[in-house]
């Protein structure tokens, strides 16, 4: 084994790396767990006992002077790229192309949502993604028994187990109303986390838009119309809509809100599922309760709120299958929204 040891000493001594594959090649074979330096530690079984003493010390300096080596081999490559890049620049060679890069669809999408609703006097706040309990739970009148405060549907901090990452916007149009007194007018947009599997459909961090408008005297018939507004706004001026209801904490009444398919002229296809009608969001006039946890009078002031996840708008707008596609950064998944940034 002593010559074995020897003829590895000087290969590595004499080894010589000018590029990344070669230092990566004397790193598996000297450096790594399956290098042939581990593989003679794993040989000192069959060494005889009074032998194991001196071996051992001659493999430690084997491995030793293999580690000096590689540090020096990464000290040489990085210097041989540096006078590589200080090269003078050879001024008869091509221009290269000046390209420019492109909004995320989610930017795009976003960016034109608050645009519709900013012309009719929505403003735009931002709040914390790391939220307590009473802003995004118990001021929104979530019943304590309700499945959204359990562990398998959010993600709550360990330390603290009334501090969660937030499951939707609603909780920044709390922190509004606790600031500012109606009349109030604003949108929520933001990124926002659940606990759900992974899927073509569904993803554990997402974003949404919410928006939030509190004043004397609003009524449902103001939700529907700012709702039919943006539909046309957005989707065409063709686009009808229809409000389903149903059923969240914060709101009374509430209702789905679906828009007449624009791919089929509500003829039926495989996005409206062949009913002629997409669902993009959920809408509701503010409980009392909401407004009372947040100190305005029900009595006084009546509202209503409305809200939409970005990717689902994103994925009708532009026929996009995969939920999955807008965190994998492939570039070309992304060249394809030059034309409308």
């Amino acid at each position: 084994m002593k010559e074995k040891v020897e003829a590895l000493k000087a290969e590595i001594t004499d080894y010589v790396a000018a590029k990344n594959d070669e230092l990566e090649a004397f790193r598996l074979k000297f450096i790594s767990r399956k290098s042939v330096i581990t593989d003679l530690f794993a040989d000192m079984k069959n060494i005889a006992p009074e032998d194991r003493k001196e071996m051992g010390q001659l493999l430690n300096e084997l491995k030793n002077t293999a580690r000096d080596k590689f540090n020096k081999l990464i000290a040489s490559v990085e210097n041989t790229k540096k006078e590589s890049t200080d090269a003078p620049i050879d001024l008869t060679l091509p221009p290269i192309p000046d390209t420019l890069g492109s909004l995320h669809p989610l930017s795009i999408t976003k960016k034109r949502i608050l645009e519709i609703f900013e012309r009719i006097g929505f403003n735009v706040s931002y709040g914390p993604e790391i939220e307590d309990d009473w802003h995004n739970f118990t001021a929104l009148n979530f019943p304590e028994n309700h499945p959204a405060r359990e562990m398998q549907d959010t993600f709550f901090i360990e330390k603290d187990p009334d501090i969660a990452l937030r499951t939707h916007t609603s909780s920044v149009q709390v922190r509004v109303m606790e600031k500012q007194k109606p009349p109030i007018r604003t949108l929520s947009p933001g990124r926002v986390f659940r606990n759900e599997a992974i899927s073509v459909r569904a993803h554990c961090i997402f974003h949404q838009v919410e928006g939030l408008y509190v004043d004397k005297n609003v009524s449902f018939a103001d939700l529907k119309q700012t709702m039919l507004y943006f539909a046309r706004e957005f989707f065409g001026k063709n686009t009808k809509i229809r409000l389903r209801p149903s059923y969240f904490p914060f709101t009374e009444p509430s209702a789905e809100l679906d828009i007449s398919c624009f791919i089929c002229g509500q003829k039926g296809c495989k996005i409206c599922k062949h009913t002629g009608w997409v669902e993009i969001g959920g809408c509701g006039m503010v409980d009392p309760n909401v407004l009372k946890n947040c100190d305005i009078d029900p009595e006084e002031y009546t509202g209503f709120a409305f809200g939409m996840g970005i990717e689902r708008i994103t994925m009708l707008k532009y026929q996009i299958n995969d939920i999955r596609l807008f965190t994998e950064n492939d570039i070309r998944f992304l060249r394809q929204f030059k034309s409308v940034n």
